[in-house]
């Protein structure tokens, strides 16, 4: 209910392509998109102390992640060494990104403004997202859903991982404390005798 009634509003109101299937993959992927955000907090509370500075903390990565995601620059213009390499490929909100534009232009004709020339009267959604937004067009949007779930499944593992390995580490700090604790104490109590 928290994607489809916020997605309902946000679909139609623009009055965005028709269609139940193009509606329900919207509602999708915004379910995805609200579940890695959850998903990437939890990872980073885990690993913060601090609640407060894991808000500033998850906030960073989400602003972080916002930027090269490809949509504020394309990712034609974004600077190599680290932006586009690795962190354009990491951040989720490309495959969002793309998979709703895919969703909204594939399959549309528009009528082209620059027809002089011999160019043709119309152009092809594909040709405004290859062209224009720069989108990868070699796989479908289904490709780019099927990518937000597994970084979702990925997120959650993490997690995991990192709470369990805490659990452990926590435990044996803790063994080795009582132990310490308990000797000194017997010593000290040796020494009064």
């Amino acid at each position: 209910m928290v994607a489809l009634i916020p997605g309902a509003i946000t679909y139609f109101l623009p009055g965005l392509h028709h269609g139940y299937q193009h509606f329900l993959f919207f509602v999708i992927i915004l379910f995805a998109c609200m579940m890695l955000v959850e998903s990437l907090m939890m990872l980073v509370a885990s690993v913060v102390p601090n609640f407060l500075m894991g808000i500033i903390v998850g906030a960073g990565i989400q602003g972080l992640m916002i930027l090269v995601g490809g949509f504020f620059r394309l990712p034609s213009d974004l600077p190599k060494p680290v932006f586009k390499f690795p962190l354009y490929y990491i951040a989720f909100h490309k495959y969002a990104y793309q998979g709703l534009f895919k969703n909204e232009f594939v399959g549309l004709t528009f009528p082209n403004v620059q027809a002089g020339n011999g160019r043709s009267p119309t152009i092809t959604g594909e040709d405004i997202l290859k062209r224009t937004w720069r989108i990868e067009m070699a796989y479908s949007k289904w490709v780019d859903l099927a990518i937000l779930f597994a970084m979702i499944v990925l997120y959650r593992v993490l997690f995991l991982i990192i709470i369990k390995t805490t659990e452990k580490v926590k435990a044996v700090i803790g063994k080795f404390m009582s132990v310490t604790w308990k000797d000194k104490a017997h010593v000290s109590r040796g020494e009064l005798r």
